[in-house]
């Protein structure tokens, strides 16, 4: 019997997605000068007004203001009254609680006489969730990965040139037909972009369709009854955070797996990685991608759950879907055993403590290259249990 499962996509000149860049962007800046910078940054766009709050607490200075105006202009954000030199820009930016880092600073194992790995406790309680399959060869949901391919391929036509008449906020959405767990093609595409005034639709659906379409999405999974909208309104000329309001994230599902898998509600921008919500979703990714390349299982969501101040998860939980080679019970004791997972282990493992945040805040922090949660350089360790 088929099955249809749907997920979507931004550009980065999204409301939400702008301001996900501007709270990266002020962390990566912190990060190239003090290491152990701490930083919970957090946006909103409307309109006219750039607002930048949070916590911050560094020996390092970084200009926010001017940080976040160079994000705004990269994006291409230089007309209308969000441009880059423009906006208002309110900044409220204050240091991190002293109860909070009461518990990050020195762990509860740690104050107990624990080892070098116990020196970080969790900087939140909270729960967090990492997948892989074997749809795509980056071991992710088909429909999450064509719909970031898609907003990719917008950006990248709008600022070669290819359509000059594009302009920066967007969005995707791929539904895709399922036999089983295989999936065999796309029932439909809709694709929102921005544009200039006097583009007419017609041109702007057959540029999508020869440019951004037939550019990303394999010619074997369209079909003569796979439907297309293409800025189903009828026009879309107000946009990014004239057109709407934007947050820091809120786009937290368009950020994993697009909606496959559970989410614990944490988001990732602005956060340094002492905050669990952001390294130990990176290493529930690392771990299933890898577990799932060494053929412990075809599919697998694993779940961790921190307590603040607290090294250790309090539980770990993993469910592979019926395709395990081995209980799940027995994955999850594989899971403890081959990969440390208090902060400070997570920390070294994924060298997160680097200026490389800004690169994952648009298009999913999960199936890209180059980042250390992505390598599968564990294979060999957990295939020896097969």
């Amino acid at each position: 019997m088929s099955r249809f499962f749907t997920s979507e996509s931004v550009t980065e000149g999204h409301p939400d997605k702008v301001c996900d860049k501007i709270a990266d962007s002020i962390l990566d800046e912190l990060l190239r000068a003090d290491e152990n910078a701490r930083s919970a940054v957090e946006c909103c766009a409307a309109y006219n007004t750039l607002f930048l709050t949070g916590e911050v607490s560094s020996y390092t200075d970084v200009d926010y203001e001017k940080t976040a105006r160079e994000v705004i202009r990269n994006i291409g954000y230089d007309f209308g009254g969000f441009a880059h030199d423009k906006c208002r820009v309110i900044e409220l930016i204050h240091g991190q609680s002293a109860d909070i880092a009461l518990g990050v600073n020195a762990s509860k194992e740690r104050k107990e006489g624990g080892g070098e790995n116990d020196t970080l406790g969790a900087g939140d309680q909270g729960l967090m969730f990492g997948y892989a399959c074997r749809e795509t060869q980056e071991l992710m949901p088909l429909p999450v990965m064509l719909a970031h391919r898609l907003a990719e391929k917008l950006t990248e036509v709008r600022k070669n040139g290819t359509l000059p008449y594009l302009r920066p906020d967007g969005k995707t959405q791929v539904t895709v037909e399922y036999e089983g767990k295989k999936p065999v093609r796309i029932d439909a595409i809709v694709i929102s972009t921005q544009h200039k005034e006097e583009i007419p639709q017609k041109q702007i659906a057959e540029d999508m369709k020869k440019y951004v379409i037939g550019a990303v999405v394999p010619q074997n999974l369209l079909d003569k009854n796979t439907k297309y909208f293409i800025n189903p309104t009828g026009k879309f000329v107000i946009g990014g955070p004239e057109g709407d309001s934007g947050l820091t994230g809120r786009k937290i599902v368009v950020d994993t797996y697009g909606g496959r898998c559970a989410h614990g509600g944490g988001s990732f921008s602005g956060k340094d990685p002492t905050k669990v919500d952001r390294s130990a979703t990176y290493m529930a990714r690392y771990i299933c991608k890898n577990v799932v390349a060494a053929g412990l299982a075809d599919e697998m969501e694993l779940q961790l759950a921190y307590a603040i101040g607290v090294a250790n998860p309090v539980s770990v939980f993993v469910d592979t879907f019926g395709t395990g080679k081995l209980p799940d019970e027995k994955i999850a004791e594989i899971v403890q055993k081959e990969f440390d997972l208090r902060p400070y282990a997570i920390i070294k493992t994924l060298r997160l403590r680097r200026p490389i945040y800004a690169a994952t805040a648009a298009y999913g922090h999960f199936g890209r290259d180059g980042f250390p949660w992505e390598e599968t350089d564990r294979v060999s360790d957990l295939a020896k249990y097969l």
